[in-house]
């Protein structure tokens, strides 16, 4: 039976790209895998797609306890595929917090502090002793820049910039060039609906008894988008009172100037203040310096609820 491999819902590059890397190296060492994803692939990923002439892998919507898969860029099951729980986990590759899973059997877990799942991933290409191609490097540095935000993100670390570099070496490309218009291709937001925006990259984490959607647009203008609040809030609203959100937070970060805008809805919404020392006014704030939800935004909101409400 195939191996199934998918990254999170509402996929990112590094979900999508990774999915489609590690699907191809477990190929080189004789296993058969196969990529997918779990929603729609955004601008940013497109453009990256097509530069490097590579497919985008068939969508998944759930899976069985028939199916053997593999997880990247994610381990915590409310981000992964419906029926994660009843399949057999084979690996999982990661960079972010583990929380939320287990398994009844043993696995391949590699999860390592890095600002993307690609730098683990070319270890393993390299460990393996598995030729990196130009378009497995162009996808792995893709996820890179997206991640790390072409290097500017706090979540980078020395082995990303490393990577990263090599990487561009493989793939030929000049970084700031390939890398500004790959981040620009994802940032606008004229053509998108308000849905699109606050679910396009999305999670849900649960934060002790609360559950506490985030979600993140990367832009070059945050006005452009806050000029649509009012959209915004009705459609956030819409989502709180689906799901019992305790707390949805739209975090707006300028990919430019390195800082964010956010906007906070849910009957916890005022822990946002707490979280990052602001005061919010008419539910939004400006977070200088902030563009990492998963360094700065998810831990500092986990450590205000505890102090507040613990």
């Amino acid at each position: 039976m195939s191996i199934k491999i998918f990254g999170h819902q509402n996929p990112d590059t590094d979900t999508i790209t990774s999915a489609i890397v590690l699907a191809e190296l477990e190929s080189k060492l004789g296993r058969d895998a196969k990529a997918y994803r779990l929603g729609e692939v955004n601008k940013e990923t497109a453009y990256a797609l097509k530069y490097f002439n590579v497919d985008a892998p068939e969508r998944l919507d759930s899976v069985t306890e028939e199916d053997t898969v593999m997880l990247v860029d994610h381990n915590e099951f409310q981000q992964s595929a419906p029926g994660i729980e009843a399949a057999t986990i084979l690996a999982v590759i990661d960079h972010h917090r583990v929380a939320n899973f287990e398994t009844n059997a043993p696995l391949y877990f590699r999860a390592e502090p890095v600002g993307c799942t690609a730098t683990v991933l070319y270890k393993i290409f390299n460990e393996n002793n598995v030729e990196v191609t130009r378009e497995l490097a162009g996808l792995m540095l893709s996820a890179i820049i997206s991640d790390t935000l072409l290097l500017k993100s706090p979540t980078t670390t020395d082995q990303d910039e490393k990577t990263l570099y090599q990487l561009a070496e493989i793939a030929d490309i000049n970084l700031e060039l390939y890398g500004l218009e790959m981040l620009k291709a994802g940032a606008s937001t004229s053509d998108k609906t308000a849905e699109e925006l606050i679910n396009g990259d999305a999670k849900t984490f649960e934060m002790g008894e609360r559950s506490v959607r985030i979600a993140q647009v990367n832009v070059v203008d945050v006005d452009e988008l806050f000029e649509r609040k009012d959209e915004l809030v009705e459609v956030i609203t819409k989502e709180i009172d689906a799901n019992k959100y305790d707390l949805f937070t739209l975090v707006v970060t300028n990919i430019l100037e390195s800082n964010s805008k956010v906007l906070a809805l849910g009957e916890h919404h005022g822990v946002i203040e707490k979280a990052f020392d602001v005061a919010l006014e008419d539910n939004a704030a400006i977070l200088k310096g902030v563009v990492s939800r998963k360094k700065q935004v998810v831990p500092n909101i986990e450590k205000a609820f505890a102090s507040l409400y613990e």
